[in-house]
C-alpha cells in the first residue's frame, strides 16, 4: 500500500483540492505541469517551495486515483477513494 504524506485534503483551503501539504499548490496543478511535458527540475523552478518528494507523491497520487487503490495520508489509517461513506479527520486535513 502506498504511503502519502504530503499530501493533503481540507475543504476550507483551495475548494478541497488535493494539494501538496502546506502549500496552495495542487495535486492537479503538479502533475498538469508534468502531463504537459516538464521536467521535475523545471516545475521545482516554478514553485522553489516544492521539493522533488512532493512532485513524487502528487504523481503517485494521481496515479493511485486513476487505479482506485488504496493509500494512506498522513500515516492515518488505510482509505480508498469513493468507497469511504462519510468524511474523516485526518491529522486536521479532510478526505472525502
Amino acid at each position: 500500500m502506498v504511503e502519502l504524506d504530503r499530501i493533503a485534503l481540507d475543504p476550507k483551503i483551495m475548494g478541497g483540492k488535493p494539494r501538496i501539504k502546506g502549500t496552495r499548490a495542487t495535486v492537479g496543478t503538479v502533475v498538469g505541469l508534468v502531463a504537459a511535458g516538464r521536467m521535475i527540475n523545471e516545475v521545482l523552478a516554478a514553485y522553489s517551495y516544492l521539493a522533488r518528494e512532493d512532485v513524487l507523491q502528487a504523481l503517485t497520487y494521481a496515479a493511485c486515483r486513476a487505479e482506485e487503490r488504496e493509500f494512506l495520508l498522513s500515516n492515518a489509517r488505510r482509505f480508498r477513494w469513493g468507497l469511504h461513506p462519510a468524511p474523516c479527520q485526518v491529522k486536521g486535513d479532510f478526505v472525502k
